[in-house]
């Protein structure tokens, strides 16, 4: 899919839906007054029904990314840029490759949202179920409802490079008897009919994505000291009980670690960066913790402080 800039100024009362379901990035004169949590991006990305429109959405342009290495080249070169991107989803574990952008590309995570998937598949307003032979969509979410494609086996299943994608292109190209998986949302968005929503298998299906920026303006975008939740990356030494001895460490200052996740160290063999989300009650305590494991680990690097983003329903 190529690069598309949508709706440069976009009225308040619209919604715009989610175009890549996995990467985007926005920008805008009045993007600093973004809450921790993301939700005015993610408002204008998804469509999602409990997150009303602000009209301090009226000066974002939403930017849609074709990789998720475009989204860190848009806040390079424009830091007023405010990226987003999928970090793990519930069903297909954590994007590994992206935990390696977000520390070399020096950006500081200001907010996260737990997004729940859900699929829907459509057609073109003329076509009913009888006319649908192929169906389009990404290999993610055919796989996310393969239940149901293994309940319709006359129709030919086709891999996209996005979701909503599918039905861009499908309504552009005015495909007859083709369909797409994808957000209920792209259906008014594209002009296509729903033929069914909820085909997912797993209703229990959540993506969590993190919003970051240049760390020059993270201070603008959040309240440092209303944090509740950090993204930290380090290093260990190669020794016994050096990992027990930073977890030791962080529970005694009261910081609940709600994930950790291990990256070989290229050229090092058997070395690893260690990525962990931790969760405190008390900025100070949060502070002193850290300090205390600086000492024991190397290359230690705060990715961000935001505040512990709530699912979508």
């Amino acid at each position: 899919m190529e690069n598309k800039v949508y709706n440069p100024a976009i009225r308040p009362a619209e919604r715009l839906s989610l175009v890549n379901e996995y990467y985007f990035s926005a920008k805008g004169k009045e993007v600093a007054r973004l809450n921790a949590e993301g939700k005015d991006i993610i408002s204008l990305a998804i469509g999602s029904p409990d997150m009303p429109p602000s009209p301090k959405n009226e000066d974002i342009e939403l930017i849609c990314c074709s990789t998720f290495e475009q989204v860190f080249e848009e806040m390079s070169a424009d830091r007023t840029v405010i990226g987003m991107a999928a970090i793990e989803n519930t069903i297909a574990g954590s994007l590994l490759h992206n935990y390696e952008l977000l520390r070399d590309s020096g950006a500081t995570i200001i907010g996260e949202h737990k997004l729940h998937i859900s699929h829907s598949i459509m057609c073109l307003p003329e076509d009913n179920w009888e006319d649908i032979t192929e169906v389009n969509s990404h290999p993610v979410a055919l796989m996310q409802c393969r239940d149901f494609l293994n309940r319709h086996p006359a129709m030919k299943v086709v891999e996209c490079e996005d979701t909503a994608g599918s039905a861009e292109a499908i309504s552009r190209l005015g495909l007859r008897g083709h369909a797409a998986i994808c957000s209920k949302y792209a259906a008014p968005l594209y002009g296509m009919k729903v033929l069914e929503e909820g085909i997912e298998t797993n209703k229990h299906n959540y993506t969590r994505f993190l919003v970051f920026c240049n760390p020059q303006r993270a201070n603008l975008l959040r309240d440092i000291r209303q944090t509740n939740k950090a993204s930290l990356v380090f290093s260990l030494p190669h020794e016994e009980g050096s990992l027990s001895q930073v977890l030791s460490i962080l529970s005694f200052y009261k910081l609940n670690l709600t994930k950790i996740q291990s990256l070989p160290i290229i050229g090092k063999e058997w070395q690893y960066m260690f990525y962990i989300d931790l969760t405190f009650e008390d900025y100070t305590r949060y502070t002193q913790g850290i300090d205390a494991i600086l000492p024991l680990t190397q290359e230690l690097k705060i990715l961000g402080e935001y505040i512990d983003g709530k699912q979508s329903l």
